[in-house]
Protein backbone atom coordinates (compact mmCIF):
# COMPACT_ATOMS: atom_id res chain seq x y z
CA UNK A 1 0.00 0.00 0.00
CA UNK A 2 1.36 3.38 -0.95
CA UNK A 3 0.64 6.32 1.27
CA UNK A 4 -0.56 9.55 -0.33
CA UNK A 5 -0.60 12.60 1.84
CA UNK A 6 -1.84 15.09 -0.73
CA UNK A 7 1.60 16.65 -1.16
CA UNK A 8 2.76 14.74 -4.25
CA UNK A 9 1.54 17.38 -6.67
CA UNK A 10 5.02 18.81 -7.09
CA UNK A 11 6.30 15.63 -8.76
CA UNK A 12 3.50 15.86 -11.31
CA UNK A 13 4.23 19.53 -12.09
CA UNK A 14 7.85 18.82 -12.93
CA UNK A 15 11.37 19.72 -11.99
CA UNK A 16 13.28 22.90 -12.54
CA UNK A 17 16.35 22.56 -14.70
CA UNK A 18 18.48 23.09 -11.61
CA UNK A 19 16.75 20.22 -9.78
CA UNK A 20 17.22 17.86 -12.74
CA UNK A 21 20.95 18.68 -12.90
CA UNK A 22 21.41 18.24 -9.15
CA UNK A 23 19.51 14.94 -9.15
CA UNK A 24 21.82 13.63 -11.89
CA UNK A 25 24.95 14.87 -10.09
CA UNK A 26 23.89 13.42 -6.75
CA UNK A 27 22.47 10.13 -7.99
CA UNK A 28 18.93 10.85 -6.78
CA UNK A 29 16.21 9.12 -8.77
CA UNK A 30 12.82 10.48 -9.75
CA UNK A 31 11.31 7.60 -7.79
CA UNK A 32 13.24 8.71 -4.68
CA UNK A 33 11.85 12.22 -5.06
CA UNK A 34 8.31 10.85 -5.40
CA UNK A 35 8.77 8.72 -2.28
CA UNK A 36 10.07 11.75 -0.37
CA UNK A 37 6.96 13.70 -1.39
CA UNK A 38 4.73 10.80 -0.34
CA UNK A 39 6.38 9.77 2.93
CA UNK A 40 8.65 12.67 3.89
CA UNK A 41 8.33 15.03 6.80
CA UNK A 42 7.26 18.48 5.61
CA UNK A 43 8.89 21.65 6.91
CA UNK A 44 8.52 25.27 5.81
CA UNK A 45 11.90 26.99 5.60
CA UNK A 46 12.66 30.38 4.03
CA UNK A 47 9.51 30.43 1.87
CA UNK A 48 9.84 26.89 0.52
CA UNK A 49 8.56 23.48 1.57
CA UNK A 50 11.18 20.87 2.31
CA UNK A 51 10.29 17.18 2.38
CA UNK A 52 12.78 15.08 4.33
CA UNK A 53 13.23 11.36 4.83
CA UNK A 54 14.61 10.59 8.28
CA UNK A 55 14.59 7.53 10.52
CA UNK A 56 10.98 8.07 11.59
CA UNK A 57 9.77 8.24 8.01
CA UNK A 58 11.72 5.11 7.12
CA UNK A 59 10.06 3.23 9.97
CA UNK A 60 6.59 4.52 9.06
CA UNK A 61 7.05 3.50 5.41
CA UNK A 62 8.38 0.10 6.44
CA UNK A 63 5.08 -0.55 8.24
CA UNK A 64 3.35 0.21 4.91
CA UNK A 65 5.62 -2.23 3.08
CA UNK A 66 7.93 0.36 1.48
CA UNK A 67 11.71 0.32 1.97
CA UNK A 68 13.16 3.83 2.22
CA UNK A 69 16.43 2.88 3.94
CA UNK A 70 18.53 3.95 0.92
CA UNK A 71 16.85 7.37 0.94
CA UNK A 72 17.69 8.38 4.52
CA UNK A 73 18.68 12.04 4.60
CA UNK A 74 17.04 12.91 1.27
CA UNK A 75 15.73 16.50 1.13
CA UNK A 76 13.43 17.75 -1.64
CA UNK A 77 12.89 21.52 -1.83
CA UNK A 78 9.57 22.56 -3.39
CA UNK A 79 8.53 26.10 -4.31
CA UNK A 80 5.26 27.68 -3.26
CA UNK A 81 3.83 26.91 -6.72
CA UNK A 82 4.72 23.21 -6.53
CA UNK A 83 7.91 23.01 -8.62
CA UNK A 84 10.82 20.98 -7.31
CA UNK A 85 13.69 23.45 -6.90
CA UNK A 86 16.49 21.13 -5.80
CA UNK A 87 17.31 17.88 -4.02
CA UNK A 88 20.18 16.93 -1.75
CA UNK A 89 21.19 14.51 0.99
CA UNK A 90 21.93 15.49 4.57
CA UNK A 91 21.35 13.07 7.43
CA UNK A 92 21.66 15.84 10.01
CA UNK A 93 18.11 17.15 10.35
CA UNK A 94 18.83 19.65 13.14
CA UNK A 95 18.78 22.56 10.69
CA UNK A 96 15.08 21.98 10.11
CA UNK A 97 14.10 22.51 13.73
CA UNK A 98 12.19 25.68 14.47
CA UNK A 99 14.35 28.41 15.96
CA UNK A 100 13.66 29.66 19.49
CA UNK A 101 12.18 33.14 19.64
CA UNK A 102 14.57 35.89 20.68
CA UNK A 103 14.44 37.05 24.27
CA UNK A 104 13.63 33.65 25.71
CA UNK A 105 14.61 32.64 29.21
CA UNK A 106 17.90 31.15 28.05
CA UNK A 107 19.15 34.55 26.92
CA UNK A 108 19.38 35.86 30.48
CA UNK A 109 22.69 35.87 32.27
CA UNK A 110 22.93 33.26 34.95
CA UNK A 111 23.33 34.40 38.53
CA UNK A 112 22.02 37.93 38.05
CA UNK A 113 18.32 38.44 38.36
CA UNK A 114 16.49 41.70 38.73
CA UNK A 115 14.35 41.82 41.87
CA UNK A 116 12.49 45.04 41.28
CA UNK A 117 13.32 48.06 43.47
CA UNK A 118 16.06 46.28 45.40
CA UNK A 119 18.19 45.74 42.32
CA UNK A 120 20.16 42.69 41.32
CA UNK A 121 20.51 39.65 43.55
Amino acid sequence: MRQRNGRGEAADNGLTRHAAVRMAQRGISRRGVELALDFGRERFVRGARIFVIGRREIERARRCGVDLADLEGLHVVVSHDGHILTTYRNRDLRGLRPKRPHGGSRSRRKGRRWHGVGGFA
